[in-house]
C-alpha cells in the first residue's frame, strides 16, 4: 500500500517518496494529536492495520509516554533542537526527529542509520 496522501491537515500529510522508498511527514507541536498517535495511525494506515481493533500497539516497540515527552519543547519553554529515535514497529523502521520530521520505511527498505534524511 503506497498512500500519496491521508485524511490529516496538509501540514501533517503523510507523502510517499518514491525514489527513497519512505513515508515522510511532519507533525507539528501545536497539532491536537499528540506525536505518538499521528505515528499510529500513520503506521497503521501504512500496514493496513487496525487499531481501533487491537491490531497493533505502539507499547510493543516503544514507551509511547516517554517518545511524547522527549520531544516536547524543554521546561523554560525553548524548542529541542537535534537529535532523533529510531525504532521499529510493525516491521517498519520508524526515525523521529526533534523539529518533527517523521521518516517511516517499509520492511526491508530502511539505509543505513547514519545516511537517513
Amino acid at each position: 500500500m503506497q498512500p500519496q496522501s491521508t485524511s490529516r491537515d496538509e501540514a501533517d500529510e503523510l507523502q510517499y517518496d518514491q525514489d527513497n522508498d519512505r513515508y515522510v511527514f511532519h507533525h507539528e507541536d501545536d497539532d491536537t494529536a499528540t506525536l505518538t498517535a499521528t505515528i499510529v495511525h500513520a503506521l497503521a494506515e501504512i500496514a493496513d492495520t487496525d487499531v481501533s481493533q487491537g491490531e497493533f500497539s505502539l507499547y510493543d516497540s516503544i514507551d509511547p509516554d516517554a517518545l511524547d515527552r522527549i520531544f516536547r519543547p524543554k521546561a523554560d519553554g525553548t524548542e529541542r533542537t537535534g537529535g532523533h529515535i529510531a525504532f521499529t514497529a510493525l516491521e517498519h523502521e520508524v526515525y523521529v526527529y526533534a523539529d518533527g520530521e517523521i521518516i517511516i520505511y517499509p520492511p526491508g527498505a530502511a539505509p543505513d542509520p547514519r545516511s537517513v534524511r
